[in-house]
């Protein structure tokens, strides 16, 4: 029998493609069953004894009693990892899901297909396909023990997901854990700081992006990006050199970012807006603010900063001309940090009571950036929520 724990996007595929599974989750209070003979149960009613494989939802708490008590837990990519053709797993902290998806971009007319984390689960994926492109969260990895990919890419690892692992450490070392498995002949693109790190897989190391497009004979000037995408855009050139011999500059200037990631929009009176609610972290409001270092900035900050520490922020932030608006459940401590370096800043609290404050300040020659340094759930249902109300209220006469 297979038991499946939390009933989210991952499981609901593999419960679909597999039936008569048992699904956990906390929010079943009793027991019922789905269209597929799928049991859905309450927790404590899972027993051990019956259960003969254990697969949870990536971001599944791993101090949570069904955890505890499994004793045959495998992850997603370990079930389909017998079945798995040739496989890139992206991971690191900011970057992962544009990265995967230029790689998609290159690589779709040799049949590389884009999954994992960026959203569609392994369950959903054709077999048959050349290569699987998959964009690799650091839960998903703390629960895989046997699966590994043919080509690893490590982008920079900063403070993230700390409440969820524990510390920093225990974050870094689930997405180095893949190189644990890999086979010779495999290769793994990482920074520089982990070349020591034991594997036997080929190891390609950078310093930053121009240093990765040095070793890979890739010329930056030819690459119609900025930082930080100019970083996804190297990473995703360097894997198709691998596996195709070539560089295609042209497919990759072709490639649109997504929305929500520095999407840059004026109002009907000309001021510019950011909408960076993607940057759920402090790595990536540091690019944020690294690209409009010399314009003064009306900058957004806060929500749930899953325990990492802010200190890093706060020393990008004070050479600048910056005004915060802080907002969410780390509000307090935003405004303590902002004090502490003599930066103005205004205990919002909620997104609409900071662009009301913000307006009256912001002119053409500001720039108005929502990049939380945080995630979103604290106060939304998701960064895409966070992102349109933003993008909303900041169009608002």
């Amino acid at each position: 029998m297979i038991s499946l724990f939390g009933y989210g996007k991952t499981t609901g595929a593999l419960a679909t493609k597999l039936r008569n599974c048992l699904i956990f989750d906390d929010k079943f209070l009793e027991t019922k069953e789905d269209e597929f003979g799928n049991k859905l149960l309450p927790p404590k009613l899972f027993d051990p004894q019956i259960s003969h494989l254990e697969i949870p939802s990536p971001g599944f708490p791993p101090n949570h009693e069904l955890v505890k008590k499994a004793k045959n837990l495998i992850s997603e990519y370990d079930y389909f990892y017998d079945v798995m053709p040739t496989s890139v797993w992206i991971t690191g902290t900011n970057g992962k899901t544009t990265t995967t998806q230029m790689l998609g971009h290159l690589l779709a007319q040799y049949n590389g297909i884009v999954g994992g984390n960026i959203g569609e689960p392994l369950a959903n994926l054709n077999t048959n396909a050349t290569f699987w492109l998959l964009e690799t969260s650091s839960f998903t990895l703390h629960y895989t023990k046997k699966a590994k990919p043919n080509i690893l890419v490590i982008l920079p690892i900063k403070d993230d997901h700390i409440s969820w692992h524990g510390s920093f450490e225990a974050y870094a070392n689930a997405k180095l854990s893949p190189m644990d498995r890999m086979s010779e002949g495999s290769v793994v693109i990482l920074p520089q700081k982990y070349k020591d790190y034991p594997t036997v897989a080929m190891k390609i190391t950078y310093e930053d992006e121009i240093d990765l497009a040095k070793k890979m004979g890739i010329e930056p000037l030819h690459v119609d990006f900025q930082r930080p995408f100019l970083m996804d855009a190297i990473m995703a050139l360097s894997v198709q050199k691998i596996l195709c011999q070539k560089i295609d500059y042209t497919l990759i200037n072709s490639f649109k970012t997504d929305a929500h990631k520095l999407e840059e929009f004026q109002d009907s009176m000309g001021r510019v807006w950011v909408n960076d609610t993607k940057g759920t972290n402090v790595d990536a409001t540091i690019e944020a603010l690294k690209r409009y270092a010399k314009k003064e900035i009306l900058i957004i900050l806060g929500g749930d900063d899953k325990g990492a520490p802010l200190d890093e922020l706060f020393l990008e932030i004070q050479p600048l001309h910056v005004k915060i608006f802080a907002i969410g459940s780390n509000m307090q401590k935003i405004v303590d940090f902002a004090n502490k370096i003599g930066k103005e800043v205004y205990a919002c609290g909620e997104l609409k009571k900071a662009i009301e404050l913000m307006k009256p300040m912001h002119t053409k020659e500001t720039i108005a950036l929502l990049s939380p340094a945080a995630a979103s759930l604290d106060q939304f249902s998701s960064y895409i929520e966070r992102g349109n109300m933003f993008k909303n209220l900041a169009l608002q006469n």
